[in-house]
């Protein structure tokens, strides 16, 4: 038996330096090493500052598209117009350094201690498993080595485990976290969530806490003030909708 990690698993960070600073302290004490399933840039005020923790602090970190796009290695036609202005934006700001780790950035699925770090899909790092339908697919071909992705936002995964195909939950309103445990003979999909934007109707800033050795895996919101977020992106000159959703989490 290897020896035992604790993980505090990140995704979508999208340059939002509140919420990342609210789940580095909610999760104090609870983890050995940090990873993280890309998207560290875009949408967000505080891309620097954001990029600059992440090369300091995170151990493993798979590339997003936005990464792509801040970095200028993205054709951005593909984009819809507030990811397009938001992508620009960022790129203007980004210092020289950021962008030559943006543009450095692995793409997924990259193999940790057991399990893979992928953003979107471990098949394609740009498909959106959002639903079982998306995903069943890919668990189906899947080996038991538990995959962490990002890309949808939404907290949660899937996983096919005795001959069945099924969702996994996330914590509710009422709730700081859940905890199950991966049995190693299922596959799993596991999403931590974004911190910077989430989109699960949950404006809380999402994050998963997993266990090498036990196997369990904690998915968990923390509260941030996500309103000092919105005035940033308005007083930046970001689209106001980036501003707006953050309150909703959608």
């Amino acid at each position: 038996m290897g020896l035992r990690v604790r993980y505090l698993v990140l995704s979508d960070l999208h340059a939002n330096v509140e919420a990342l600073e609210a789940v580095v302290t909610a999760a104090k004490d609870q983890y050995d090493r940090i990873v993280c399933c890309g998207d560290l840039a875009g949408y967000g005020p505080d891309p620097n500052p954001v990029i600059d923790w992440v090369r300091e602090n995170v151990s493993e970190v798979v590339r997003g598209n936005h990464d792509r796009a801040c970095a200028g290695l993205e054709d951005l036609d593909g984009f819809n117009p507030v990811a397009r202005a938001a992508s620009v934006w960022t790129r203007e700001r980004l210092t020289e350094t950021n962008l030559g780790y943006l543009r450095g950035l692995m793409a997924g699925p990259v193999e940790v201690d057991g399990f893979l770090l992928a953003h979107g899909s471990p098949e394609d790092e740009d498909e959106y498993l959002m639903t079982l339908m998306d995903a069943a697919p890919v668990l189906s071909r899947m080996e038991t080595t538990p995959v962490f992705f990002g890309h949808t936002h939404l907290q949660g995964g899937f996983t096919w485990m005795n001959g069945r195909y099924e969702r996994a939950d996330r914590p509710r309103a009422r709730d700081a976290r859940i905890e199950m445990w991966l049995d190693p003979d299922a596959a799993w999909l596991v999403n931590p969530g974004s911190v910077g934007q989430p989109r699960d109707e949950d404006w809380r800033a999402a994050y998963a806490l997993f266990d090498s050795e036990t196997r369990v895996l904690a998915l968990c919101r923390a509260r941030y003030d996500c309103g000092k977020t919105a005035k940033k992106i308005v007083a930046g000159g970001l689209p106001d909708l980036l501003a707006s959703r953050l309150r909703v989490g959608r």
